[in-house]
């Protein structure tokens, strides 16, 4: 299967075999989310769940920057109503997006503030070049966090040290972020496309329904007690022991082979 949708003039959505691309693609706003954008998104987010073929998604902005944030330019006169008409999609997207069965992947430069730090922590993993910054934002402008920040941040990073990043808006540095697990690896920028593409393909050759079992354990966990999760643990370990990637990775243990996982 390959195939490419532009989604709207500033996200591009591009299906390609088993990887979906999310282009936030307002370069000269360094992406600033707009309401364009927002609706785009869930839309997009949409196409990606009704897609059963596709084994991982990337995150990833166009030009300088992988998102300064929201479009305040728009907000201004009417800000209430503006923000509404961007939060309401974006937030289902993201519902949408944490319950997708196969990795999310950001690949980050250049600005990762606000609303873009929030999306980027709402993927299941991140890559960020060694020239990235990173700044929650939001006290700078009087704003509190949307996009899922308030949920994500304090769980990465701990209580305290999310109120220092929340309340405080310091810029942080790749290598910090990459201290805090804000970020899972930092690479030389010049190399961000090429150890990102490694890396999508690695995920997509993988065993991409233990892959969605095992997001649904660990973003479950936050909400069960140990019996519960215990109990989550059980059912999904005897639904993957049923599976033909189950017996392939057997197979391949065994017999001292790599795996050719099918992503079923």
């Amino acid at each position: 299967m390959t195939s490419a949708a532009t989604t709207s003039s500033c996200l591009a959505l591009d299906i390609s075999g088993a990887v979906a691309r999310i282009d936030f693609n307002r370069p000269a706003s360094l992406n600033a989310i707009n309401v364009e954008m927002a609706v785009a998104f869930q839309a997009a987010i949409q196409v990606i769940a009704s897609t059963p073929a596709l084994r991982v998604v990337l995150l990833r902005g166009q030009g300088k920057a992988f998102m300064a944030g929201g479009d305040l330019a728009a907000m201004q006169g009417n800000a209430a109503a503006t923000a509404r008409e961007i939060i309401v999609p974006l937030h289902a997207g993201l519902i949408q997006m944490a319950n997708l069965p196969v990795p999310v992947l950001a690949s980050v430069h250049g600005a990762v503030a606000g609303a873009g730090l929030s999306i980027m922590m709402a993927a299941d993993l991140a890559i960020a070049a060694d020239t990235a910054v990173f700044n929650m934002a939001y006290a700078k402008i009087a704003a509190s966090p949307d996009a899922s920040g308030s949920w994500h941040l304090p769980r990465v990073v701990g209580l305290r040290k999310a109120m220092e990043i929340a309340l405080l808006s310091d810029t942080l540095d790749a290598p910090e972020a990459l201290r805090l697990s804000l970020v899972n690896r930092v690479v030389p920028a010049d190399a961000l496309a090429d150890e990102t593409e490694k890396l999508l393909q690695r995920l997509a050759a993988g065993p991409t329904a233990a892959f969605g079992r095992i997001k649904g354990l660990m973003r479950g966990s936050l909400q069960r007690d140990l019996p519960e999760q215990l109990q989550a643990e059980q059912a999904a370990f005897e639904a993957g022991a049923a599976t033909a990637d189950f017996n392939e990775g057997l197979a391949a243990f065994l017999g001292k082979r790599p795996p050719v996982y099918s992503g079923v």
